[in-house]
């Protein structure tokens, strides 16, 4: 089947997200856009994902868990992973490494938990935009580790990016895939920088209004709608594949 996935959706526990960003405007907006693969990459936070992925169900939208993980070296990486075990491992893990910087909603924004009646259940009082101590190689074994997709996300933009952040993609990182942006190709970016072979190359929204949900995406041919067959076609693995990025 060939399915439509934004893996890339900030939710408004993400201070710099619109508060429009509720798990249930989330999921109405995938809908609507005919999304049947999504994740929520918080800043540093899986908390909202199991309320969308009960959401999302209802829809018949699976949604992966995952994080927009901010490594030492102030490089944005997209961490992937399918159980709940896997994302309380994901969660105790950015928790734990974290730098602990007091969050001032008045400049960074909220960062609210908010249940299916968009009434708030929690507020993270440290800053999810810090960075964590472990630097990008180390993140990229933990989420291997436990069985998940570790992507490099917006490789091609001038911040948060392996590009901007050191100046190339390193050869040895081990990644399973890179995120490029709608602002650039898959043929610009790679004369611009030197990449392994096979790279494979997805995009995403990087949703942080709900009328950005979307927008930008990757089409999947999946034998089924499940993170194995999505981890195959990433890793080129089995007969699941991803349909190429321009």
């Amino acid at each position: 089947m060939i399915v439509k996935a934004d893996l890339h959706i900030h939710s408004v526990l993400s201070p710099c997200a619109d508060l429009e960003m509720s798990p249930v405007n989330i999921v109405m907006r995938a809908a609507e856009m005919g999304l049947k693969l999504i994740a929520v990459t918080d800043h540093n936070s899986t908390l909202h994902g199991p309320l969308i992925r009960t959401l999302a169900e209802q829809h018949g939208i699976y949604c992966l868990y995952g994080a927009e993980v901010n490594t030492r070296e102030e490089i944005h990486c997209l961490c992937l992973v399918d159980t709940e075990d896997q994302r309380q491992s994901l969660q105790a893990f950015i928790e734990q490494n974290i730098t602990r910087i007091p969050n001032n909603p008045d400049i960074f924004g909220y960062q609210v938990v908010v249940n299916e009646h968009d009434e708030i259940i929690q507020e993270v009082d440290y800053l999810l935009h810090a960075a964590l101590v472990k630097g990008i190689d180390e993140v990229a074994e933990f989420v291997h580790g436990i069985g998940g997709v570790f992507i490099p996300a917006h490789v091609d933009r001038p911040k948060y990016s392996v590009t901007s952040q050191l100046g190339f993609v390193p050869p040895s990182l081990s990644y399973d895939a890179l995120e490029i942006s709608r602002n650039t190709t898959v043929d610009a970016f790679k004369r611009n920088n030197p990449i392994k072979p096979n790279t494979q190359f997805i995009r995403n929204s990087d949703s942080h209004f709900p009328s950005q949900i979307g927008t930008s995406f990757t089409e999947y041919n999946l034998e089924s709608l499940s993170f194995k067959c999505f981890k195959d076609s990433i890793l080129n693995t089995g007969s699941s594949t991803v349909l190429p990025v321009i």
